[in-house]
């Protein structure tokens, strides 16, 4: 009984000095990939926010992608917001809060770019807005993004990051997708690219219409991309479905997807893309 009572002391004095030995180490120090489950000092995300070990894209803001991913850029469309037609409750607080989280007044940067002196009009989802949920105003900027396009005779580039269609809008939400689905078909009848970055998450609704109805679809490394969640399809089917079923290598294979490219090779590869629909819109002019 001695000798339990005296283990149960030096214990007691190892959790002690662990504890003080744990709060030498800030927090956030490491970090833990969602992907692949590795753990890994945080500098070695490095400027594009990536896992070392699996490329995952770790999830960033529009603003912070911007700043690696374009030369210019003049914004569109910064003072709308929505009116919450639905009343929905407390809705505004998770506006407002977002607000300030993202710097954008809704879920989504709109404006003109050039990427390597290719110019371009630009839309990047942000999935820090509500999950970048597509609400009425998402909706009405992607839309005036993909009219002002078809105007000017200018690709669009639209990085997508949902959650899907924004539930407390409901049906003024999900009109968005015809809406938006509408502009695209005006964009592409006459004659001009449209391409989409997929990143993660790309679910719902946005998966439903516009992000997979690009010319050239691409994505970052180990998104997920799918419409219901693993949850919901397994509730309806009965059924185990894959782990890996809804991962955009998995899509890839399945032809829904163009090609999967790091997020430190986008901008060349955009850049690349675009100056060869360039050269055959001359070529056939």
């Amino acid at each position: 009984m001695q000798l339990f009572n005296e283990l149960k002391t030096l214990g007691h004095k190892h959790i002690k000095a662990d504890k003080k030995a744990g709060e030498k180490v800030p927090s956030g120090m490491w970090i833990a990939c969602p992907k692949c489950h590795q753990s890994f000092y945080h500098k070695d995300l490095g400027v594009y926010q990536v896992c070392p070990n699996c490329e995952y894209g770790f999830r960033i803001t529009a603003r912070e992608r911007l700043k690696w991913l374009v030369d210019s850029f003049s914004e569109m469309d910064d003072s709308l917001k929505t009116t919450d037609p639905l009343k929905f409750p407390n809705y505004q607080k998770k506006l407002s809060k977002a607000r300030v989280q993202t710097g954008l007044n809704d879920s989504v940067l709109t404006g003109m770019a050039k990427i390597e002196d290719q110019r371009l009009a630009l839309g990047i989802m942000d999935p820090a807005f509500i999950m970048g949920s597509m609400g009425t105003i998402t909706g009405e900027k992607i839309t005036r993004l993909f009219e002002r396009a078809t105007r000017q005779k200018v690709p669009v580039v639209l990085f997508t990051s949902s959650g899907g269609a924004r539930m407390q809008e409901g049906i003024f939400s999900l009109m968005q997708m015809a809406k938006i689905s509408q502009a695209v078909k005006r964009h592409s009848e006459a004659g001009l690219l449209y391409i989409t970055v997929l990143t993660d998450p790309t679910t719902g609704g946005v998966t439903a219409s516009f992000a997979m109805q690009g010319d050239i679809i691409l994505s970052e490394p180990r998104v997920l991309v799918g419409f219901a969640g693993k949850r919901v399809i397994e509730q309806t089917t009965h059924q185990k479905v894959p782990s890996d079923l809804q991962d955009a290598e998995r899509v890839l294979e399945h032809g829904f997807i163009d090609a999967i490219v790091a997020r430190k090779d986008i901008k060349k590869k955009l850049a690349w893309l675009l100056e060869l629909h360039s050269k055959g819109s001359d070529a056939n002019g």
